[in-house]
């Protein structure tokens, strides 16, 4: 039990220190102070459930060096005490940080058979199986878990968000937009003014008008911090290499130094080259992790010959450029320069 507290006390430090970095840029005497805090409270629970006299002990030398490192050995436990839906949990994000998604859903999936009637956690199992898809699809037992969730806790906002993405992908728009207009009332003003395209998106696709128009602030948000991109090829790559008709260009913009989930991206045919192209909130991921929001970001592209975003063998990105926001010029990408 001692070496699964000091596991988990590791990995919890790795994958919470990841969540703080942007806060990190902003205030590193706060997100110092956070992670130090957290470690502080580990070492507490080590206290109370473990063998303090064993920090000293020799046995020390087995103490995990890289989160990579971490995750082997906290599987081991794992497998040696399978009944902590905790330890699960922290597999699974760990996972998910290393970007490693069909082991998150799978940790998930065992975390959610002790906890079965966890909001939070039926969000993150249906989430986790969504992004292992290959497809981005979500499945019938996403759907069911996310209606589980809302079951539990219907103010849920990301169990809400993901079942009317689910309704988006069946061709059910009116629902969704039915399914997300509850959020309005709930998030922030630049989140509203996110969602209102995303609902306005669905009633259009659903033969229905888009919502009133907004009133106030709120109104001017939904264009904050776009970021105007111009992406092509190399003319001396394009010469020598043959491109696949059907591959797809991804522009993706994420937290510099950050996780490698994208807070904004775009997919487009290979046949739309040069192109130009326009990122604000309205291409998030999540609603809740907007362009508007941050200060600085990293800008590349990405030619796909599998059409996911998700880097693939053979797959070719342009040099990245950091951009600070708002950013007042275009930015110019380049597949294959060298």
């Amino acid at each position: 039990m001692a070496v699964f507290v000091a596991i988990s006390a590791l990995l919890a430090v790795l994958v919470f220190a990841a969540v703080l970095w942007p806060l990190w840029r902003e205030s590193r005497g706060i997100a110092l102070g956070a992670v130090l805090a957290l470690g502080l409270a580990a070492l507490a629970v080590y206290d109370l459930v473990g063998t303090p006299a064993a920090i000293d002990a020799p046995a020390v030398a087995a103490t995990p060096r890289s989160m990579d490192e971490a995750v082997v050995q906290l599987k081991a436990e794992l497998e040696r005490h399978p009944e902590r839906a905790d330890g699960w949990q922290l597999l699974a994000r760990s996972y998910e940080m290393l970007d490693r998604r069909p082991e998150a859903r799978d940790a998930y999936a065992r975390a959610l058979k002790l906890t079965p009637d966890d909001p939070d956690l039926l969000v993150q199992a249906a989430q986790a199986r969504l992004f292992a898809d290959p497809a981005r699809k979500i499945d019938d037992q996403a759907v069911a878990m996310l209606r589980r969730a809302l079951e539990l806790q219907p103010q849920q906002q990301r169990a809400r968000w993901f079942l009317g993405v689910w309704q988006r992908q069946e061709g059910r728009h009116a629902e969704a937009a039915e399914t997300w207009a509850p959020l309005l009332a709930q998030v922030d003003a630049a989140t509203a003014a996110t969602l209102r395209v995303q609902i306005d998106a669905a009633r259009t696709a659903a033969g229905l008008p888009p919502l009133p128009a907004a009133q106030g602030p709120a109104a001017a948000t939904s264009s904050a911090n776009t970021l105007t991109v111009q992406v092509s090829l190399d003319p001396d790559f394009a010469a020598r290499v043959r491109l696949r008709g059907d591959a797809s260009v991804f522009v993706i913009a994420r937290i510099p130094g950050g996780p490698p989930m994208p807070v904004a991206a775009e997919k487009h045919p290979l046949q739309d080259l040069p192109m130009t192209v326009t990122l604000d909130d309205a291409d998030s991921p999540m609603p809740t992790q907007k362009l508007s929001a941050l200060r600085e970001v990293e800008v590349f592209a990405r030619l796909s010959s599998s059409g996911e975003a998700t880097r693939q063998d053979g797959d070719l990105d342009s040099k990245p450029v950091r951009v600070a926001l708002p950013a007042t010029q275009p930015v110019e990408l380049v597949i294959g320069a060298k």
